[in-house]
């Protein structure tokens, strides 16, 4: 057998969902939340106030490193209003992020412009904006560095001098394990006809969130904590703020309760100093303290996407095969760490899995600086990744002489074989979806170039995707737990540990547990974001909502259906089997005209009315999906599904000008089954647009660490008026572990729509742009470079 015909062998059979009458489940239903929102009645944060409360701003760092000589809080004191005047000096310490290397409140050393020094609590804003202006702080300037090739240079100043344990750090690399090695990676090398080698830079973006951050922390006489607060992660914040008490010295207990959150994206996947100054400022003064962010400190007080730097080498074979990926990363993690010190153990996912390349060997590199500390963000590090491996790839193509889309065909992942990292994907889409975008765009007969009569060019660009879609093991636990219980009238509610951001979390728990249970889903109500009500739940992320919270849904649901059906039986004096729900109505097979019909809800009265039961119907459950840990070496299938996907994208280029538009916009997605499709498209075209802003827009500027951009006037977030013609394409594979064969889709639409651009304004204009974002003046440089022409 030649090596070809190995890697052309049939897809390996590997079981699906059989087909079901499904009545609720993959129907096109809004939004459970849409009318609230639309009507403004759904309750933010920004809309609530409790009775006393008080009003928090912070004073930061007006330097980028220096140490903190004196903070002189006398004048703010003598504000009116003023209630609470909190500096590290004052208070205890508390540390956080998950290395512990940054305390809430600076003592000694700010290391970058959003330090927290010190903190107000006063009876308006305007008191306590006034009070802030008052604090005097003294510092001595230390020099700073403001990228990983300065941080790591011979000589430059340590951000940090010894880290939480109080061992003394010799330079400013950050000590993570980011290394993957699978196959060989020389004998990869020495099979490859063609390699190629470059280098790509995607820069800092912002979440652009609508609404801004904010918390409300109210203790009561026993000083137990009730935070409302817009987090991802309810169970883990709990967790982190009962830390929190334990080193102010307190013993109550913590509730966490989330009111509708305008928008997460990753930005709200740990707690921030905010959170906790909130907490030192109520206890301070026995009343709930309220902070919310401008839209400023939103901009600069918050976590970014992760900046990273590649270097790329992969080869193929003469016919195209890939035999090796070598990659180096560089990432700046800012002055603290967060999240976004992590997004290499995703990276791993591309750059072992995204294509079928059997030798693979990733490394990178954080290094502390003085810039803002980065955080997750949709893609997780996945975006960055794709950017490099799938633009390296287009190179790759055009140097072996092979179509895009063939180079792309004869190297896409198969369902049911392992990767070389070790995942196991047992359905997988990704040839359909190329094979349906490239038809639907028409790449196959697509003519580049320029547009006759204009200074126009035109050219299509493809890129492939890879992301976790069942769940992702990066706590020691990756479950959620869900309660029901349904009352005399018919109406269900559903408890899970979950949370929906905005994504429609709650449509789809409604879909699947009507589905199952046999109701209407206008009567499932679902209830999420309260620590006190709803069970433990590795938090929203990894687009593991539908997958994991699903599941144990689904399986919740199983439960008490079980229950109706075993009383009804009795109730009817039939066999089990015999009964049915569907649609809000109990069916019988039976003779018995009076029992082949009745509504659900005189069935529930009965069961509970009544001396024979008595019964009420209820069950919990909690769902641990059966993936392993990532750690180690990171080999495992630390997945239960993966979503695949090919974008595929036709732009016009102003060669007189940069300006790139994207004129036709195709994007095709293994989501195992849409549980609602309407929801899916949603997920799709905003992924898309926020793709390309990253690819043609966003970038956040800085200037020796301070950010000149903090606005929606200087910080190019696409609007409305920017939408781009797109369309989604939907590949269903019904992976047999998923909620009804359903994988996630909450990410995975962003991931490879940068390197789709690029590659696309490669094939209009014939340059190659490796740094984000590919904006009009980028464009037109590399344009007149090529053109031979000086730039100035």
């Amino acid at each position: 057998m030649t090596r070809k015909e190995e890697r052309l062998l049939p897809e390996v059979e590997t079981p699906v969902c059989a087909p079901e009458e499904l009545i609720v489940v993959g129907k096109r239903i809004p939004k459970s939340d849409a009318l609230f929102k639309v009507l403004g009645q759904a309750k933010y944060i920004y809309d609530m106030q409790l009775p006393g409360m008080l009003y928090g701003k912070i004073l930061w760092s007006d330097r980028a490193h220096a140490k903190i000589l004196s903070i002189d809080t006398t004048e703010a004191e003598k504000v009116p209003g003023v209630r609470a005047v909190i500096t590290a000096y004052n208070t205890p310490e508390i540390r956080i992020g998950f290395m512990k290397d940054q305390p809430v409140l600076k003592r000694d050393k700010v290391r970058s412009f959003r330090d927290e020094v010190a903190a107000v609590a006063a009876t308006s804003w305007e008191a306590a904006e006034e009070a802030v202006s008052k604090i005097k702080v003294v510092y001595e300037d230390l020099p700073g560095v403001f990228s990983p090739e300065d941080a790591m240079a011979e000589g430059a100043p340590l951000i940090h001098e010894m880290d939480a344990r109080g061992k003394e750090l010799k330079d400013n690399r950050i000590r993570l394990p980011w290394k993957l090695v699978c196959g060989d990676l020389e004998k990869g090398k020495a099979e490859a006809a063609y390699t190629v080698t470059t280098s790509y830079e995607c820069p800092a973006v912002n979440h652009c969130c609508l609404g801004t951050s904010a918390c409300i922390a109210s203790f009561d006489a026993a000083d137990n904590l009730t935070i409302y607060d817009i987090t991802q992660i309810p169970s883990l914040a709990k967790a982190d703020f009962l830390e929190a008490l334990k080193a102010m010295g307190l013993k109550g207990r913590v509730r966490v309760v989330t009111p509708t959150i305008g928008g997460g994206f990753g930005s709200k996947l740990d707690t921030y100093g905010y959170q906790y100054i909130a907490m030192l400022l109520s206890h301070r003064t026995k009343q709930p303290v309220k902070i919310v962010f401008t839209r400023e400190e939103e901009f600069f007080a918050t976590s970014p996407r992760q900046q990273a730097k590649f270097t790329i080498t992969q080869g193929c074979d003469k016919e195209g095969y890939l035999t090796f990926r070598e990659v180096d990363a560089v990432l700046d993690n800012g002055a603290y760490i967060s999240w976004g010190a992590t997004t290499p153990s995703v990276m791993m996912m591309p750059m072992s899995s995204l294509y079928r390349v059997p030798n693979v060997q990733f490394k990178a590199t954080c290094i502390y600086t003085n810039n803002t500390w980065a955080q997750a963000m949709r893609g997780y590090g996945n975006p960055q990744a794709t950017m490099a491996i799938d633009c390296n790839l287009d190179e790759l193509a055009e140097k072996a002489g092979i179509d895009p889309a063939e180079m792309r065909r004869r190297n896409a992942g198969i369902p049911g074989e392992e990767t070389p990292q070790g995942f196991l994907p047992k359905t997988c889409g990704h040839r359909e979806c190329l094979e349906a975008v490239v038809e639907k765009i028409g790449f196959a007969n697509h003519k580049s170039g320029m547009v006759e009569g204009t200074p126009k060019a035109r050219g299509m660009g493809l890129a492939s995707l890879i992301h976790v879609g069942g769940g992702a093991k990066i706590y020691r636990s990756d479950g959620c737990a869900t309660s029901i219980k349904i009352d005399d009238a018919g109406w269900v509610d559903v408890f899970s540990g979950s949370q929906d951001i905005g994504q429609g979390l709650d449509t789809v728990l409604r879909q699947i547990v009507a589905e199952v249970l046999g109701f209407n889903p206008e009567k499932v109500i679902v209830h999420v974001g309260d620590t006190d009500t709803c069970g433990w739940d590795a938090g929203c992320h990894a687009s593991r909502s539908t997958f994991v919270a699903g599941n144990s849904a689904k399986v919740c649901a199983e439960m008490v259906r079980a229950q109706m059906q075993a009383n009804f039986a009795a109730q009817l004096e039939l066999p089990e089997e015999a009964i049915d729900i569907k649609a809000g109505m109990v069916l019988a097979q039976t003779d018995d005209p009076e029992k082949q019909s009745t509504k659900v809800e005189k069935m529930l009265r009965r069961a509970h009315m009544t001396g024979r039961g008595n019964t009420m119907f209820m069950a919990s459950n909690f769902w641990e999906p059966n993936n392993k840990l990532l750690a180690g070496d990171f080999h495992g299938n630390f997945s239960m599904a993966y979503t695949y996907g090919v974008h595929g994208v036709e732009v016009e280029v102003d060669t007189e000008t940069g300006q790139v538009d994207v004129v036709n916009y195709v994007a095709a997605h293994d989501i195992g089954r849409a549980i609602n499709p309407m929801l899916l498209d949603g997920q799709a075209f905003g992924g898309i647009m926020q793709g390309v802003g990253y690819a043609l827009t966003e970038e956040m500027l800085f200037d020796h660490g301070r950010m000149l951009n903090p606005n929606f006037r200087d910080y190019k977030i696409l609007t409305c008026l920017d939408v781009v013609p797109m369309e989604s394409l939907v590949v269903e594979t019904n992976d047999p572990e998923g909620p009804f064969g359903a994988k996630g889709v909450g990410e995975p639409g962003l991931v490879p729509v940068a390197p789709a651009i690029s590659n696309a304004i490669y094939d209009a204009v014939g340059v190659r742009l490796r740094r984000l974002p590919m904006t009009p003046d980028r464009v037109l440089q590399a344009i007149l470079e090529k053109a031979g022409r000086v730039v100035g």
